[in-house]
């Protein structure tokens, strides 16, 4: 038995898997798509045999039900599922759901324990309530890419979707707060988050610095975006890299004596022979392989990584040992390869039951569920309702 079992959620977002984690726990996420043409992220390249690579990956243990939620009879069959569900989620801009009628006013009238999150850029209210963006919007509104990038360098786009995916973590905690909350009161709630605000959440380090010292940081200045020589990134003999990450100063000395530099153990953070330290490491690091680095410091007990492509990570031992990858089958392209959620439970693991759905695949089941006749869903299916 997972610890999710029984809990069913209602997922109107599209692209973004902001269910998965608790799919993969157990709740019952139940996708609702438009007849036809489905969530967008079907058509997300590369397809393999006309099946989007992204969404086997980001959906399974799903189910699909195609809805035409602009109609009357696919509202009425929405409002008869709402009552059997615990949570509705969706991502449309402010003020569609209740052009819809599908807004939290209205279903938590067809349902009063019903949780319902609104993901959206830049939340319910404000100025930029309206504005249409994505992940590079969000992380430039919030500062992370004025932050991203070297020293009196351009802003750099991170290589992967920051404030995406930071609220895809915040609506499954969210979701759980909420369920936890709901069984002390027996209410439901309606939970507002903002991609924007969620990427603003990640520069903590940032922004105490800020609220004390009234000084913004500078892009590539702080001790965390390679400024000073003992938190950076060196290229090495064979034309790769590897990190740096010796913040405590004992792991700063380690570094300096296996490297036989001990003479510069006492200028870590030394701001007028910063530039003249980082060359010399940059010299003495283009003397080895990464892989040679990464064997003799690891030993030195000094806080390194190779920098691996993507191809590379599968094939560490580290990753190996952890079991990151599980095969599920499709039933269109057969056995793919899906990563596992990251955290480990002793008692209740995650499991990975089945493929992401086929577009429409569990319409049937979930109508007849719902007490709708063969007739009614075959009528339904005529009329473009599913």
């Amino acid at each position: 038995m997972l610890p999710l079992d029984g809990i069913r959620i209602l997922d109107l977002t599209w692209y973004l898997p902001h269910t998965t984690i608790l799919a993969d726990f157990g709740a019952e996420v139940i996708k609702i798509e438009p007849p036809k043409r489905g969530d967008p992220a079907r058509l997300a390249p590369p397809l393999i045999r006309g099946v989007s690579a992204y969404f086997v990956n980001a959906h399974r243990n799903k189910k699909s039900v195609t809805l035409n939620l602009r109609s009357d009879k696919g509202r009425e069959i929405f409002y008869r599922l709402v009552k059997t569900a615990d949570v509705v989620i969706e991502s449309f801009r402010p003020d569609v759901t209740k052009r819809l009628g599908i807004d939290y006013d209205t279903l938590k009238n067809v349902n009063p324990r019903i949780i319902y999150v609104s993901v959206t850029g830049y939340g319910q209210a404000g100025p930029y309530r309206d504005l249409p963006g994505h992940d590079i919007n969000y992380i430039s509104i919030a500062g992370i890419l004025g932050l991203t990038g070297p020293y009196r360098g351009p802003p750099v786009i991170p290589g992967v979707q920051i404030a995406d995916y930071t609220a895809c973590m915040l609506a499954a905690i969210a979701i759980l707060i909420a369920l936890r909350a709901r069984d002390k009161t027996g209410k439901g709630q309606y939970i507002d988050i903002s991609m924007a605000h969620g990427a603003l959440w990640l520069l903590i380090p940032f922004t105490s610095e800020y609220f004390m010292t009234g000084k913004a940081p500078e892009r590539g200045r702080h001790f965390l975006t390679g400024y000073y020589p003992f938190y950076n990134i060196y290229e090495t003999s064979d034309g790769k890299y590897i990190s740096i990450g010796c913040l405590e100063e004992h792991f700063w000395r380690n570094l300096c004596k296996a490297l036989g530099r001990e003479d510069l153990a006492g200028l870590q953070w030394d701001e007028e022979k910063r530039e003249e330290v980082m060359k010399q490491l940059q010299e003495i690091f283009k003397t080895k392989t990464r892989d040679e680095w990464f064997k003799l410091l690891r030993d030195a007990d000094v806080p390194i990584a190779p920098v691996y492509s993507l191809d590379e990570v599968f094939n560490d031992p580290q990753i190996q040992y952890r079991k990151v990858i599980e095969e599920v089958e499709h039933p269109e392209i057969g056995k793919v390869r899906v990563l596992r959620i990251p955290v480990e439970f002793s008692e209740t693991p995650s499991r990975i039951r089945g493929p992401a759905p086929m577009l429409g695949q569990h319409t049937k089941e979930i109508l007849k569920e719902l007490g709708y006749s063969d007739r009614e869903i075959e009528e339904f299916e005529k009329e473009g309702i599913v």
